[in-house]
């Protein structure tokens, strides 16, 4: 197992390295969502881990908040607490969010964190099982206006159509920034609707799936995304592949990377006006050589496979390396490059039955990465 684990890293950190020739000369990394602590999941945002990340990445910057936490009860002050201290801890490097239960008094919650020295709120519905049209929501949304602080809600997976309650929010509380996590998968279209060219309202690109992005890229226009890993959920190389990767499809020229790389979130994080928005890039239609299509679409099953740490019983990774060998008319440098990561994924996903249970989840972790990048670059190929 360990020649196999050592292969994939090192795989794992060319790519960090490819990454510096994707990015505009001068561009900052700012990560517009991590997060840090112990989440009832079994996920953990480890500070150290994170520190090194940034520094191998380049990030400069991070909006960082608590994960949902076995402490949370009452109102995230523990984990709060200690969001303010990693914070202090990294000297301006981490930007901490304070993430607010309505149950369990939210306003005292957040005035307290906020004269503490937080600079945004975090708002979750899935995870502290509220809707959109709650009215607690109102008075959060009043202090963001009232303090000039952005508030970061999750619009990710597990929602219902939340696009109507968001916007009679926004209406009300037109100073209130907010950044839709996730894209806004869990209602795209209707979000990008409601919110495309509205200055202020910004998507971060926290996703995995590349198809989500070039979806929404067409929609919304560039100076309203701001690249996000959620850490420790998504991570360097992948995070910063996908959103590159896809907006550079989309049509982004040099300062629209960089917008969505930094410019973007330090405008926010130094209360400055957004920019006013253009026009979405992009035109609605996703081509593809078939053989990448083919890629695809197996690494799409092999992905929940993956998160659950399963073997791969069906066979999914041979099929994609099948796939790859018979080209179908189409032999890019770009299909070798799967191929590595692939074949290296294969070899690392057989020996997980090798695996000590404490070692598990970070075997798994590092087969997925290269499963992920192995995806970008099948969808973000072009025929």
């Amino acid at each position: 197992m360990e020649r196999e684990f050592e292969r994939a890293q090192k795989l794992l950190t060319r790519y960090e390295g490819e990454l510096r020739n994707l990015i505009p000369a001068d561009a900052e990394i700012f990560d517009a969502h991590v997060h840090l602590g112990h989440d009832i999941d079994g996920q953990t945002g480890v500070y150290e881990e994170l520190e090194r990340l940034n520094d191998m990445a380049g990030v400069s910057r991070c909006f960082m908040f608590c994960m949902d936490e076995p402490d949370r009860h009452p109102a995230f002050r523990a984990p709060n607490d200690r969001t303010l201290e990693y914070a202090k801890r990294s000297e301006g490097r981490l930007i901490p969010f304070v993430r607010l239960d309505l149950t369990e008094s939210p306003i005292e919650e957040a005035e307290r964190c906020l004269d503490l020295g937080a600079r945004g709120i975090k708002l979750h519905p899935r995870a502290q099982r509220f809707l959109l049209n709650d009215e607690r929501l109102a008075p959060v949304f009043a202090i963001a206006a009232e303090r000039r602080v952005p508030i970061l809600i999750h619009g990710g997976r597990g929602l219902p159509p939340i696009a109507d309650h968001l916007a009679r929010l926004v209406d009300g509380y037109p100073d209130a920034q907010l950044i839709i996590a996730h894209a806004g998968i869990a209602d795209l279209t209707g979000l990008a609707g409601r919110f495309g060219g509205r200055a202020g309202v910004y998507f971060d690109t926290s996703v995995w799936s590349a198809v989500d992005l070039l979806s929404f890229f067409h929609l919304v226009a560039p100076e309203q995304v701001l690249y996000a890993s959620d850490y420790p959920y998504g991570r360097p190389p992948s995070s910063l592949l996908i959103a590159i990767r896809t907006a550079q499809v989309a049509g982004f020229d040099d300062d629209q990377l960089r917008d969505l790389l930094a410019g973007s979130a330090n405008r926010i994080a130094a209360g400055e006006p957004p920019k006013e928005p253009s026009r979405p890039t992009g035109d609605g239609v996703f081509t593809q050589p078939m053989t990448m299509a083919r890629i695809h679409q197996y690494l799409s099953m092999a992905t929940p496979l993956l998160w659950m740490r399963q073997a791969d019983s069906i066979g999914v990774i041979g099929l994609a390396l099948n796939a790859a060998d018979e080209r179908d008319g189409y032999a890019g440098d770009e299909l070798e490059k799967v191929r590595e990561l692939l074949t290296t994924a294969r070899d690392l996903w057989r020996v997980f039955p090798e695996v000590e249970e404490e070692d598990l989840n970070e075997v798994s972790r590092v087969t997925r990465g290269l499963v992920h990048i192995a995806d970008i670059l099948a969808v973000t190929t072009r025929a």
